[in-house]
C-alpha cells in the first residue's frame, strides 16, 4: 500500500508541476479555463489539488512527524507548506501570473483539511500507514 501512495504522490507532484508551467507560461487548456469561469474556482482548484498533494504526501511518508515544543508537524504537510509558499510568492516575478493572498488561504486551507484528514487516518485507521494502534493518544 505504501508504494502505490509514493507512486500517486509522485504522479500528482508531476501533475501540479505541469500546471504551473502551463499558468506560468500563459497557455490555458480547456478544462483550466473551465475552472477558472467558475464562481471562486480558482480558489476551489487551489484549495482541492494542494489538499489532495499534501494527504498523498502524509500517506507517502506514513504519516510521520517531527516536533517542535508541543506541536507536531507532519512532514508531508511541511514539504507542502514550503512548496505552495515559493510557488505562490514566486508569481510576484512573473509577469503572467498575479500574486493573490486568497490563493495562499486557500491552499492554507486545503492543507490543513488535509492535516486533519491524517490525523484521523492515523488515529482510526492505523493499519493503513502502518502504524500500531498505541500511536492513539
Amino acid at each position: 500500500m505504501h508504494r502505490l501512495f509514493v507512486a500517486l504522490a509522485v504522479c500528482f507532484s508531476c501533475f501540479i508541476i505541469w500546471v504551473i508551467y502551463l499558468a506560468n507560461t500563459g497557455q490555458m487548456v480547456g478544462w483550466f479555463k473551465f475552472f477558472t469561469q467558475l464562481p471562486h474556482g480558482d480558489k476551489i482548484g487551489h484549495f482541492c489539488i494542494f489538499g489532495t498533494l499534501t494527504l498523498l504526501a502524509n500517506l507517502s511518508t506514513k504519516c510521520r512527524t517531527w516536533h517542535w515544543k508541543k506541536i507536531h508537524c507532519y512532514w508531508g504537510s511541511s514539504a507542502v507548506l514550503l512548496f505552495v509558499t515559493i510557488e505562490e510568492l514566486s508569481q510576484h516575478f512573473l509577469p503572467s501570473r498575479t500574486l493573490d493572498i486568497y490563493d495562499y488561504l486557500a491552499d492554507l486551507a486545503g492543507i490543513g483539511l488535509a492535516s486533519l484528514i491524517s490525523w484521523l487516518l492515523v488515529y482510526f485507521w492505523p493499519q493503513l500507514i502502518n502504524h500500531s494502534v498505541s500511536h492513539r493518544r
